[in-house]
């Protein structure tokens, strides 16, 4: 087999969530690409149609099926879909979260523990219906979290959001444990990515000049960037990777996007 043939996924299925945009809709398109069938999970119908649409008209095979990832019984369902429609499931992606960065101070105890479980205890849910799954119709396979830089690199105005990263990273770390030989645990700590959710940061010309030259790289990330490294982690060219977490983030050794400080 030809090195490239490694990064192919035929004959795959793929379960994606939050792919109604940004990140997962770009995953959606990159394993589509690569071979993969792919079953696309997000809230908005219209946006889960388009997506699926758009693989389909480029040959692709794709499945749209609205879910919440709050709610338990739509992910089971997401994964009943896909065996249901394409009789296996080789790879999760775990990308359906976020939170806005602010002041902890203004933060609830309770807002703390929404994000934790829907940036976290999505993931968690997600990888305990599915790997089951995966293991009976596929005999193994990868999941793949999206987590975030902010998980590694503390910074004012972010704990709400990095401490939820950060625990996704270390989740990701303990599955790996648990589930290897049969299943593959890997993440990516994605950066400033330009994506819908960043875009109200970045109507700020300043903010994003700002956040450029703090980017090693000297740019932001772009979906396709993200999207290729999870197509690794989910092919078997990243077969010996387990338990991992892929800085794909411009080089940032510290965030981008200074907050102000609680006490001055």
């Amino acid at each position: 087999m030809g090195i490239l043939e490694l990064f192919r996924l035929d004959g795959k299925v793929a379960v994606i969530t939050g792919a109604g945009r940004g990140i997962g809709a770009a995953c959606a398109r990159a394993y589509a690409e690569a071979g993969a069938s792919v079953v696309i999970g997000a809230r908005t119908r219209e946006q889960i149609d388009s997506v699926a649409a758009g693989i389909r008209a480029a040959g692709g095979r794709a499945l749209a099926l609205p879910t919440d990832v709050m709610r338990e019984e739509q992910l089971e369902a997401l994964v009943d879909a896909a065996i249901r429609e394409f009789g296996r499931l080789d790879i999760v992606v775990n990308n359906a979260g976020g939170t806005a960065p602010g002041p902890a101070l203004k933060t609830s105890t309770q807002d703390f523990v929404n994000s934790f479980r829907f940036n976290v205890g999505t993931a968690f849910a997600l990888s305990r219906i599915a790997a089951p799954r995966m293991v009976e119709t596929a005999g193994g396979g990868a999941i793949v979290n999206i987590s975030s830089v902010a998980g590694e690199h503390p910074a004012a105005g972010f704990a709400t959001y990095g401490t939820a990263k950060g625990a996704l990273s270390l989740l990701t770390r303990e599955l790996a444990q648990e589930f290897a030989p049969k299943i593959r645990v890997n993440a990516i700590a994605v950066g400033s990515t330009r994506t819908e959710a960043l875009s109200t940061v970045l109507s700020n010309p300043s903010i994003e000049k700002k956040m450029v030259e703090l980017t090693p790289m000297g740019r932001l990330g772009e979906v396709e960037d993200i999207a290729a490294c999870a197509l690794y982690l989910a092919s078997p060219a990243a077969s010996y990777l387990t338990g991992d977490i892929i800085g794909v983030n411009g080089g940032l050794t510290t965030l981008n996007l200074p907050m102000p400080r609680a006490f001055g």
